[in-house]
């Protein structure tokens, strides 16, 4: 085929790859006068007409999706028995080229590739479209380091009897989900589980399961529980390794229902890691900035809870994971000294909430204070909507009143909003009507959803308890502050 003119356009110039049913080309597209990738289906399986149906379908199905990570079709035809398909040509290398060179993966560039691949499998699942090859051969890793998902050639509408035989299982069995190996019905959590196992690859280097043939490897997914990745990588946080287990379920309902949920715990994951290290990968960094600052972790969802997280560390032995998380600044500790939480510490009942507005005339939500302390994190006290990313003043807060004095060993702060700073003060009688009066306890630059700051107990004892921004957040409405519940514990 080299030298080839398809359609009177595409050039063939070398040969890419080659599979069971197609193979692959560079060619040059000579209209556009730029390269593309053509893949033709060999002569025996143009012969046959679910093979033709089936090539003709991918091309169909992949048409329909638009995204950054997904390999684009640019066109099909067919040419004196020639069935293509043409696609943008990524220059780069497979994900599974990556891992035989390298190895195992650095922690955040598997976990930035996989919120990639999930990203592009949404996009085909959104469309009932399910992929049913999703391996590290079918992934492209451009020159700037970004994962695309190609190869839809079995790909299936969910709505669609489709054109593959009852009982008959397609994919490779190196990632293939339990029923798909079984021959049974398969639909996006099928996706999801070769996904999980794709992820294991990257961070451990190896598959996980290994056999003297491809059927023996597939029973091996059927009943043979997943080589725990800890294991394998101790360096791996239990926030990854739980995407990685709940990901490889053998069973579909006890895996994530959809993409998108496996996306989010990914991405929490990638904040986790960050978090440890103190820094980012580039491609961390890449994905992570396309992750909308509203929807930055740790947010929402309480199985990824800090004090969740910060269990899991705990209870897998990474004592310096949570020293790196806690000097990070972003996850509620104020530096390398920041003493241990006190284990008989109990809630204490807090006597109301006031807004603390030194500077301003008319507060700030008086009406909205008592929000902050009724146990319901759904209401919350806001500052006043503010138009750019500054309060014009020193700063705005709300304090908390205790019965007695205390010296605190926990509080915890929630917001529905969060990325504001803040400093913690408090006060032991007053309370002081500027911010001179207050004794400061400790700072955030960026709070979390859910801001957990530790004492040791041992300290002075406070009746009242300021929380300071200094610098809003972005909101709905412009630049603002909230907080949907405080909780003190000592």
């Amino acid at each position: 085929m080299i030298g080839t003119v398809l359609s009177d356009r595409y050039r063939i110039e070398a040969k890419l790859g080659s599979g069971g049913m197609s193979t692959v080309y560079l060619a040059r597209d000579e209209t556009l006068d730029r390269p593309v990738a053509i893949k033709i289906l060999h002569r025996e399986m143009s012969e046959q007409p679910d093979q033709l149906e089936r090539f003709r379908q991918e091309a169909r199905a992949v048409a329909k999706l638009s995204h950054p990570a997904v390999v684009s079709v640019i066109d099909a035809g067919e040419d004196r028995g020639h069935p293509y398909i043409v696609f943008e040509y990524v220059e780069g290398e497979t994900l599974k080229q990556r891992i035989s060179r390298i190895g195992a993966l650095d922690v955040q560039d598997a976990l930035a590739y996989a919120i990639e691949i999930a990203r592009g499998l949404a996009i085909a699942h959104n469309r009932q479209l399910v992929h049913r090859d999703v391996k590290p051969q079918n992934v492209l890793i451009n020159m700037a380091g970004r994962a695309k998902v190609t190869d839809f050639g079995i790909a299936r509408q969910l709505e669609q009897a489709g054109v593959t035989a009852t009982g008959r299982v397609l994919g490779t069995t190196d990632y293939v989900a339990p029923e798909q190996a079984m021959g049974q019905a398969v639909d996006q959590r099928s996706d999801i589980y070769s996904l999980g196992i794709v992820l294991y690859e990257m961070l451990t280097g190896e598959i996980p399961f290994t056999a003297d043939s491809q059927v023996g490897v597939a029973m091996k997914h059927v009943n043979e529980e997943l080589p725990d990745v800890q294991t394998r990588r101790p360096e791996v946080s239990s926030a990854v390794a739980l995407v990685v287990e709940r990901s490889t379920a053998k069973t579909p309902a006890e895996r994530y229902q959809t993409i998108e949920e496996m996306e989010d715990d990914l991405e929490t994951a990638l904040e986790v890691e960050a978090a440890r290290t103190g820094s980012t990968t580039a491609e961390a960094t890449s994905v992570l900035e396309t992750v909308p600052p509203a929807q930055r972790k740790f947010r929402g969802r309480a199985k990824w809870s800090l004090a969740g997280i910060l269990l899991l560390l705990a209870l897998a032995g990474a004592t310096l994971g949570i020293v790196h998380l806690i000097s990070s600044g972003q996850l509620g500790g104020g530096g390398n000294d920041e003493p241990e939480a006190v284990e008989d510490a109990t809630p204490v009942e807090l006597t109301g909430a006031t807004d603390f507005d030194p500077e301003g005339t008319s507060g700030e939500h008086p009406e909205e204070t008592d929000n902050a302390t009724d146990g319901d994190p759904q209401t919350a006290w806001t500052t006043e909507t503010y138009e750019a990313p500054d309060y014009g003043k020193e700063g705005v807060g709300l304090y908390v009143e205790t019965a007695e004095p205390i010296s605190p060993a926990a509080i915890e702060i929630q917001t529905p909003d969060p990325g504001w700073s803040m400093t913690l003060y408090g006060a032991t009688s007053g309370p002081p009507d500027t911010l001179d009066g207050w004794t400061e306890l400790d700072e955030r630059e960026s709070i979390g959803d859910t801001e957990r700051l530790v004492f040791d107990g041992s300290g002075e004892s406070y009746r009242y308890f300021l929380i300071w921004s200094t610098s809003p957040t972005e909101t709905d409405d412009g630049y603002g502050a909230s907080i949907s519940e405080v909780q003190i514990s000592g």
